[in-house]
């Protein structure tokens, strides 16, 4: 190392970490880990049930449900109540939906909500839920409501 010359600098307060009691360099360390043990982690979406699954099947089989008169609107029963029964309905149009596939779908849909309910031990306000029946609204089926229905 000729014509060289290497310097070393010290960390500023070098000196003083040299006589530094070790509890004291430990402490920034412990606050790290205390504060990481602290961390959660990302909370996992919950798994899709059957009945979801199915339910979301039915929902696109149905699609836009697409309509010009009343006439062309039909609803169907679609899940199922602890105490039994559906739990809704959902409108539909016999202008682009199998009729046959979309009622082996909602009853595969209720079969499915009701062994999730026997096994969950789930239970319902037991209401009887009623068919409200369909009408084309603004090119839609949907269900009627009292200022749908004529």
């Amino acid at each position: 190392m000729h014509g060289r010359i290497l310097v070393v600098a010290k960390p500023a307060g070098a000196a003083h970490h040299a006589g530094m009691k070790p509890a004291r360099l430990l402490a920034p360390w412990l606050a790290w880990a205390a504060l990481a043990s602290c961390a959660q982690p990302p909370i996992a979406a919950p798994a899709e049930t059957e009945s979801q699954r199915l339910g979301r099947e039915l929902r696109a089989l149905i699609g836009p449900a697409a309509c010009s008169a009343d006439s062309q609107c039909r609803t169907i029963a679609v899940g199922a109540k602890a105490c039994g029964g559906p739990a809704g309905y959902a409108a539909w149009s016999t202008l682009g939906s199998d009729a046959q596939r979309l009622t082996e779908l909602a009853r595969r849909q209720a079969e499915a909500q009701r062994r999730e309910i026997e096994a969950s031990g789930m239970a319902s306000n037991c209401a009887m839920v009623t068919d409200p029946g369909a009408a084309c609204v603004a090119g839609r089926c949907q269900l009627a409501t009292p200022a749908s229905a004529r």
